[in-house]
């Protein structure tokens, strides 16, 4: 019985080994390696099959089996098919973390100073605000929106080819203001506490002139919510808001937001206006709180009402950014991710000179 049993085996893998074997041979006239045994050896078991001689079949067996094994099996799946298959895998995988999940950017600007400076290298979480259809702005499945005092990544909403990065300030419905500095949101100021004046610099990057230039400033701890994070402004702040306290403060700053007599932010306000793209967005409404000459300098007098479906938006180094007091607020869809941290940092940096590289950045969480 156990006979019978173990016959009926190698009968059944001899005639599969013989149908992979032709079909090898049929198909692929060109085969690799042993194929002039190949044939030989199948016909040799094929006949015994016929006669019914068993023993010629198990004699016959290994050597069909080694020869298929090298010969058909190889062909089929050869190592530098491995390696293209592997790297294909490892391609697609990239891709697709790219386009749904991860994105690193480059900061090419000081706007950000000094949470990002020029040449710090980050990744982007843009699974968080929703997936985007890759090269559009739809959105099919989204999380949350962005919240106030978040670092996000946007396409410009200007000029579509570019992509901006700033904190957010203020979302649909909020109303904004911006005096000597102090900014209100919702009738409210963001609070701000003074942590350098004279010794406050910063090396800015001029892309004309090719050149870095050493700048002054002043630098703040500002509180969004539960965020805290630092700010840049013009040195001179810190000497308005000795006058502010003291109540002898008597003009704004140029960088006060809305200005009186002025139009509401649109990218017809930005200097990429010229090249007449269709910015998709809403136009936010400036309201009048207190007639001019009624309130002081520094006090709230007009606001800005942040459109439906998009957010306002300033970068840190406040008297150095283009922002949303200027072209407006960002279309919710406009908006890539949220940044995540920095994994590279550098102001110069070649293979032979690695003294450019910021080492205690890297690593640094963006908040």
């Amino acid at each position: 019985m156990r006979s019978a049993s173990l016959d009926r085996r190698v009968r059944k893998e001899a005639v599969m080994l013989v149908r992979e074997a032709r079909t090898a041979l049929a198909k692929r006239k060109s085969i690799r390696g042993k194929a002039g045994d190949l044939e030989s050896v199948t016909s040799d078991v094929e006949k015994a099959l016929v006669a019914k001689d068993l023993q010629t079949v198990r004699v016959h067996l290994p050597v069909l089996d080694a020869i298929v094994d090298e010969v058909v099996v190889r062909e089929k799946k050869s190592t530098s098919r491995d390696y293209v298959e592997s790297i294909g895998a490892a391609v697609l995988i990239a891709l697709a973390l790219r386009a749904f999940v991860i994105e690193a950017f480059k900061i090419p600007s000081s706007s950000m100073y000094p949470t990002l400076e020029i040449g710090d290298h980050i990744f982007v979480n843009k699974f968080i605000y929703g997936v985007r259809i890759p090269w559009t702005t739809t959105k099919f499945f989204q999380f949350r929106g962005p919240d106030r005092g978040e670092v996000i990544v946007f396409i410009y909403p200007c000029d579509p080819d570019r992509d901006y990065i700033k904190r957010v300030i203020a979302l649909a419905g909020d109303t904004v203001e911006v005096r000597c500095n102090i900014v209100f949101v919702n009738g409210k100021p963001y609070e701000s506490k003074l942590l350098e004046a004279e010794s406050c610099h910063y090396d800015d990057y001029l892309e004309n002139d090719n050149e870095w230039v050493r700048k002054a400033c002043s630098r703040y701890d500002e509180q969004i919510g539960d965020i805290h994070h630092q700010t840049f402004h013009d040195a001179e702040r810190p000497l308005r808001d000795q006058r502010i306290a003291q109540g002898t403060q008597t003009s704004g700053d140029a960088r006060d937001f809305p200005m009186r007599g002025a139009s509401s932010p649109t990218c017809a306000n930005s200097e990429d206006a010229a090249k007449g793209y269709d910015a998709q967005q809403v136009r936010g409404k400036v309201v009048v709180t207190k007639p001019a000459g009624s309130a002081g300098a520094c006090e709230q007098q007009m606001h800005y009402v942040v459109p439906p479906g998009h957010v306002f938006v300033m970068g840190d180094n406040r008297n150095n950014s283009n922002d949303s007091r200027i072209w407006g607020s960002v279309p919710l869809e406009n908006i890539k991710g949220k940044a995540l941290f920095i994994w590279l940092s550098y102001s110069t940096w070649s293979v032979t000179d690695w003294n450019g590289i910021r080492w205690p950045r890297i690593g640094e969480f963006v908040k």
